[in-house]
């Protein structure tokens, strides 16, 4: 028997502990004093080092942005596993509720079961197989648990400025096999005064890494301009519904498809659709500045063209632009876009071209994060050692591959990578989106994967 398949003595409980995390709503909002994402995520992040307190682990919570637990296994260095136990917003078009773990069949719903509280629940119950079984190893081993993932990963940041690196290590947070380059990635705000004269708001987003399912707009137009939007919507890649209001004018809600940022043409932009429909009947003057920035340089596009940072390499594909939130009302309007730039390219010129494009239109140009590429040596100890562990269990060797997604390998440069849970074959388990599942059966794979991998790690 390989000593992955120990984990399956333990699938009932690892079940029953994600059921518990799943019911957290640990989406990350306002810090609070001692709560720099909200009191949900700090709730999640004391449930799962007290879980694994109760199993006999030291534990260390950084100022609640993460926290782990350790088994001390071997006095050779450390290695780890890094797993997130924030999630991003519920979103529209669940047919369950998003924070209850619901099966049907073999597959599993809830927000946070594929990203990443299953994979996280899982690799604590891999460091108590380790324990229950007694292996002693050359390093030591944690299970680091960050609750900022979502909003920039600067929860790994506080958490190694406390924390020794550890010398390998492995995220359960993209897909298999392992990836190894990682696009950069570039989180932008623009702003400006609020100038639109018949749109009195303009609300779409949540999450700036996530395609918006819908956006709102509220209007104070003429009758005959708000019958040219609905006749001129059937012109528009979108879904819109149009209501009247009588003497508090008009409101049109854009439907769309939700999707991860990493690729946001699998989804449906509800901002991008609706500023497309607002431009058929006004004029810049009356969209207003930033309105019209986003519609002639942003709009339904996702490669960047009109904003002049359209590129691709070999290594790792084309850049990403994913119009994530807008807010326009009161006295001051904003945007957030993610963009998702290949590891050959120059994060800083990208910058640097945003800005002038903003400038150009007189918006305000601020860069909320810019994290590197992530480009990994193929030929390093750690490749071979997930090659191994992966093969001992699948039976065939896994890829090498590039991602758009930005997972926490990137807090431990040069010795990390991302590895699991979804394997190549599998359908889309709409991370990010609606419905959002696992399928239990594959799922209890990447936990034999993952124990073997834990095991190796250690051992080797």
């Amino acid at each position: 028997m390989k000593f992955g398949d120990r984990i399956g003595a333990y699938e009932e409980d690892i079940l029953a502990s994600l059921e518990k995390l799943v019911a957290i709503p640990s989406v990350c909002g306002e810090p609070r004093p001692g709560m720099p994402y909200g009191e949900a995520c700090v709730q999640a992040l004391e449930y799962v080092l007290g879980l694994a307190q109760d199993m006999g682990f030291s534990v260390r919570n950084v100022g609640n942005y993460a926290g782990h637990a350790e088994y001390d296994c071997g006095e050779e260095g450390m290695a780890a596993v890094l797993a997130h136990i924030d999630v991003v917003p519920a979103g529209h078009g669940w047919d369950t509720d998003p924070f209850t773990l619901v099966r049907k069949g073999d597959l599993l719903f809830g927000r946070g079961v594929l990203d990443d509280k299953g994979a996280a629940i899982t690799a604590l119950y891999c460091l108590k197989a380790l324990k229950d079984a007694n292996v002693r190893g050359h390093r030591k081993l944690r299970v680091i648990f960050g609750a900022g993932e979502e909003v920039g990963m600067e929860d790994m940041k506080h958490y190694f400025e406390a924390e020794p690196l550890p010398d390998l290590a492995f995220t359960p947070d993209s897909d298999y096999g392992i990836c190894n380059r990682e696009k950069g990635i570039l989180h932008v705000e623009f702003s400006c005064p609020h100038d639109a004269t018949p749109i009195r708001s303009f609300r779409s987003g949540k999450a700036v890494n996530a395609v918006p399912d819908r956006a709102e707009v509220s209007l104070d137009c003429s009758p005959e301009e708000f019958c040219a939007l609905s006749k001129n919507s059937s012109q528009i890649a979108g879904q819109f519904l149009f209501e009247s209001a009588g003497e508090q004018g008009f409101s049109i809600r854009s439907e769309g498809v939700a999707a991860h940022a990493m690729c946001p043409h699998e989804g449906r932009n509800a901002a991008a659709a609706l500023l497309e429909l607002l431009a058929t009947v006004f004029p810049p003057a009356q969209m207003g500045t930033l309105l019209t920035f986003l519609q002639k340089k942003i709009a339904q596009e996702t490669d960047g063209a009109h904003l002049g940072i359209q590129q691709e390499d070999a290594p790792s594909g084309a850049l990403t632009v994913n119009l994530g939130v807008v807010q326009t009302g009161g006295t001051r309007d904003f945007a957030c876009i993610d963009v998702r730039f290949p590891v050959t390219a120059d994060g800083a010129a990208i910058e640097e071209r945003l800005q002038q494009e903003a400038q150009a239109y007189g918006v305000q140009f601020q860069r909320q994060i810019r994290n590197d590429p992530l480009y990994f040596p193929e030929h390093d100890p750690l490749i071979r050692t997930l090659q191994d562990a992966y093969e001992s269990v699948m039976g065939s060797q896994p890829e090498l591959y590039a991602t758009g997604g930005g997972t926490y390998a990137r807090a431990v440069p040069g010795r990390c990578v991302a590895f699991g849970p979804v394997f190549p074959d599998e359908p889309d388990r709409r991370m990010h989106k609606s419905q959002e599942h696992i399928d239990w059966e594959r799922f209890r794979q990447h936990a034999r994967i993952c124990l073997e991998a834990m095991y190796r790690m250690i051992t080797e």
